[in-house]
This record gives C-alpha cells, structure tokens and sequence, in this order.
C-alpha cells in the first residue's frame, strides 16, 4: 500500500492510518496509562513530555507519530522536524486507529482500548 500525504500548516507531512505503511515506524507519545489501554503492536512509547530528553532512544529514518486525536503527536512532529527529524502526522490518532478496525494490543491482557 503506497502512502498518501497532506501537509499541516506548518509543513510536517500527515498521512491517514489507513495509509500507514504496514512497516512503518510508529512513535506514540501519549502518557502511561493511555499506552497501557490500547496502542500499536511494536509502537515505540516515549510520552510528548519526554522526547526532548529521549532523542537518543528515537531510532533511525522516518517516523510516524500518533497520540489520541493527533493533537499532541502534531506539536511533537513539529518540534521533532525542527530538530532534523524525518516525521509523519498520524491524523486522527488512535481514536482514528480504533475506528478504522485496526489491530491494538494492552499492556493489561484485557481488550485494548483508547483512552
């Protein structure tokens, strides 16, 4: 599936999660306990507070960014572009996620959800 993309107004790329590459890599910066609920099989997890401190844990190439509703992973991936980053916007988020049928997975064993 070929990636499609629009650009926010301050011109970091936004792709929906039905375009999201099946090997994307996806960095959620929602907190804990809305990681803990429900998030993407193999996400990497380094809530928005954190990332300026966690640079080093960001692995290499392109990375897609959610949150619940894209609010937050937008401000993320502004800062993150700024700062040399290859970013992508998941618009909508997991709430977006969610709604499209995608698989999630919790932390707790129960039924992953968004929080």
């Amino acid at each position: 599936m070929s990636e499609s993309r629009t650009f926010d107004v301050d011109g970091v790329p936004t792709t929906a999660v039905t375009d999201l590459p099946e090997d994307a890599t996806v960095l959620d910066v929602r907190e804990d306990d809305e990681w803990a609920a429900g998030h993407i099989a193999g996400a990497l997890h380094i809530p928005m507070g954190q990332v300026p401190q966690r640079l080093e844990d960001l692995p290499e190439g392109q990375l897609h960014v959610v949150c619940r509703s894209g609010g937050r992973s937008q401000r993320t991936a502004v800062w993150l572009q700024r700062n040399g980053y290859d970013v992508v916007n998941v618009d909508g988020g997991m709430s977006a996620w969610a709604e499209a049928g995608r698989d999630m997975v919790s932390e707790s064993g129960q039924e992953p959800f968004v929080r």
